[in-house]
């Protein structure tokens, strides 16, 4: 039987209305595939609690946490995630890849451009259309 896994995506938008886009590295699952920046949500910890660690581990900068976004439920060959994205906008620092390969700001009508994630795609498609 496949795993669950539980994922939250931070949907961080800037003062210029751009989208924060996150190239996944070529030594993650789903390598070189653009994502929304966030991680596993760990065992007792509220979804808001954890995209915020993960935001700091991986980005270097601190967020506040908005509203859901999208929630979606997408079956990988291996596993199955269970994404929930949240608007968060930045209260710190600048965000700076570490774990990810590059990270971009693009504005919603160009968001299409990128190679998504299958399972960041209905996220993307509700802020194309918002």
């Amino acid at each position: 039987m496949k795993k669950l896994v539980k994922v939250v995506a931070a949907i961080i938008e800037n003062e210029n209305k751009e989208i924060l886009c996150a190239l996944r590295s070529p030594d993650m699952l789903i390598p070189n595939m653009w994502e929304f920046p966030g991680g596993k949500v760990e065992q007792g910890e509220d979804l808001f609690t954890a995209l915020k660690r993960e935001i700091k581990e991986e980005l270097g900068c601190s967020i506040e946490t908005m509203e859901l976004f999208n929630e979606h439920t997408h079956e990988y060959e291996t596993f199955i995630i269970n994404l929930i994205a949240i608007k968060c906008k930045i209260t710190e620092g600048f965000p700076e890849a570490s774990e990810h390969s590059k990270l971009i700001w693009l504005k919603r009508e160009n968001l299409s451009a990128l190679k998504w994630a299958p399972a960041d795609i209905p996220a993307v498609e509700q802020l194309i259309n918002e």
